[in-house]
C-alpha cells in the first residue's frame, strides 16, 4: 500500500472513532439560572452552617420569602435571614421556582451539591399555568415528591433511588468555603 492509502485509512478510522465515541450523554449542571451568593461569616447562621459542614449529611432548603431568607434543615432546623439593601442589588435567583437544596454528601470524599427544590419529572418550567412539585427532604438526605412518589438520594447526586424510572435531581454548580464561610450558586 502507497503512503497516500495508508494515510486516506488512518484518516477514515479517526473520523469514524470520533463518531462512536460520543454516545448518550447528560449535562452534569443545569443550565437554568440558579443565582445565590450569601456570606455566612457575616450571619453566623446556623442551620445554613450544617449544611456546609463536610460529610454531616444535612441538607438545607433555601428559599426567599418576602424580604428574608428562609433556611430549613432536615435536621430540624430552621431560620430566617434579612436581605439586606446590597443582597437585593445582587438579585438572588433561587432556581426554577424560588427554592434549592444545598448540602454536603455523605460519600468520601465529601462532595458539595445544590440541587432544585423542584421535582424534575413533574415540574415544567414553561407550563401555564405553573405548578409546583417541592420536593421534601428526609433526615436521611432522601427528596420525594408526593405527586410521583418518586425518592432521590441527595448522598449521590441526586439519582432516582425508589419509583419508576426517570431524570435525576436539578443539579446547580455551587462552592462553599466552610460551615460559616461562603456559599455561592
Amino acid at each position: 500500500m502507497t503512503f497516500q492509502i495508508k494515510k486516506q485509512i488512518l484518516i477514515g478510522f479517526a473520523i469514524v472513532a470520533t463518531l462512536f465515541a460520543c454516545g448518550d450523554t447528560e449535562d452534569l449542571y443545569s443550565r437554568h439560572f440558579c443565582r445565590l451568593f450569601f456570606d455566612n461569616s457575616i450571619y453566623n447562621d446556623a442551620t445554613l452552617a450544617t449544611a456546609m459542614t463536610p460529610n454531616s449529611g444535612a441538607f438545607v432548603t433555601i428559599t426567599i420569602v418576602g424580604k428574608q431568607y428562609v433556611f430549613t434543615s432536615n435536621q430540624g432546623l430552621s431560620s430566617k435571614v434579612n436581605i439586606t439593601a446590597k443582597e437585593e442589588q445582587m438579585v438572588a435567583v433561587l432556581g426554577m421556582n424560588n427554592g434549592i437544596i444545598v448540602g454536603y454528601g455523605t460519600s468520601i470524599p465529601s462532595k458539595f451539591y445544590a440541587y432544585d427544590r423542584e421535582c424534575p419529572n413533574c415540574f415544567d418550567v414553561n407550563a401555564l399555568p405553573v405548578r409546583s412539585y417541592k420536593l421534601t427532604v428526609s433526615d436521611f438526605g432522601t427528596a420525594t415528591c408526593a405527586h410521583c412518589h418518586r425518592q432521590y438520594n441527595m448522598n449521590n447526586g441526586g439519582m432516582v433511588s425508589k419509583g419508576d424510572n426517570g431524570k435525576k435531581l436539578t443539579l446547580y454548580y455551587a462552592t462553599t468555603t466552610g460551615p460559616y464561610g461562603k456559599l455561592n450558586i
